[in-house]
């Protein structure tokens, strides 16, 4: 490369730093205005929605060698700041549920501190981090749901070994300012309602709705494969099928879900997978 091409090289990388949040933040205004649906959720009251159709939490701090323990307390407050404009937003029929409508940018500005960020496959510190906690949660308790996941990112890269994990892996879902959203429309004929809390140890959230369900969910992990990808890369695969039951008990469908794959991060076959299945990462 000449001095002259690698002068223009650097312009443009400049560029694109400069304009690179901007350009993100209209991509994703004009996504909301274009797509569809009504997103200005209403907050409802729970005895509005006396049935739990599904329940989580997932704790709040996980011990990991070599990290900040800071990072992990200040997720906290993270998390708290986040789920304040969403907890009790009621999905309507016909309208969509975007976190980052909700949420807005996680900046220092509003009181967001460092936390765990996930970048180009190492952990570090970074404003707002930890709010994939947050999503991971929310979907992993829409698919468990009636409810239509039509904006989901997975994670790229498989950064923490199977031990302890209870979900099946790739389960979860990243966000990002403004790029990364998680997004859930309500396509059947009942209204649901979003329910998020913070216990002394928990992250704690629950879909209810206001008629009895209809249906019940398991979701299960399918065709998993650790594959070399180049000497000394792994990637992992698999796809997130769901079996659907009656209310009696009668499986009635098996759908699939989600296709994953993700570039490990440790390396493979360090002990025999678990016997509970794998879950999503500490975010």
């Amino acid at each position: 490369m000449s001095i002259i091409e690698g002068t223009k090289q650097a312009a443009t990388d400049r560029l694109r730093v400069i304009a690179g949040p901007a350009y993100r933040r209209v991509k994703r205004e004009i996504q909301w205005r274009r797509c569809g649906a009504d997103l200005a959720l209403e907050r409802g009251p729970v005895s509005g929605f006396p049935w739990v159709v599904m329940a989580h939490e997932t704790p709040l701090i996980r011990p990991l060698s070599g990290l900040e323990h800071r990072l992990q307390v200040n997720k906290v407050t993270n998390l708290r700041l986040a789920i304040e404009p969403l907890d009790g937003r009621v999905l309507q029929p016909g309208q969509r549920l975007s976190v980052w409508w909700f949420v807005r940018a996680p900046t220092a500005r509003r009181g967001f501190l460092e936390g765990l960020v996930l970048s180009q496959g190492r952990l570090t510190a970074g404003v707002g981090g930890g709010l994939c906690q947050l999503t991971n949660l929310i979907h992993w308790m829409t698919i468990h749901t009636p409810l239509t996941v039509v904006e989901r990112w997975r994670h790229t890269y498989d950064v923490f070994p199977d031990a302890g994990r209870t979900q099946p892996f790739a389960s979860g879902a990243t966000c990002s300012w403004p790029s990364l959203d998680l997004q859930i429309e309500n396509r059947t004929d009942t209204a649901y309602r979003l329910g998020l809390r913070l216990t002394d140890t928990h992250l704690v959230g629950e879909w209810r709705a206001a008629v009895e369900p209809t249906r019940s969910y398991e979701v299960y992990e399918a065709a998993h494969e650790i594959a070399t990808e180049l000497p000394g890369r792994f990637v992992r695969r698999n796809l997130l099928r769901r079996k659907v039951f009656d209310m009696v008990g009668e499986q009635i469908d098996d759908e699939f879900v989600a296709e994953n794959h993700a570039l490990m991060m440790y390396p493979p076959f360090l002990s025999d997978r678990p016997t509970t299945p794998p879950g999503p990462s500490p975010e």
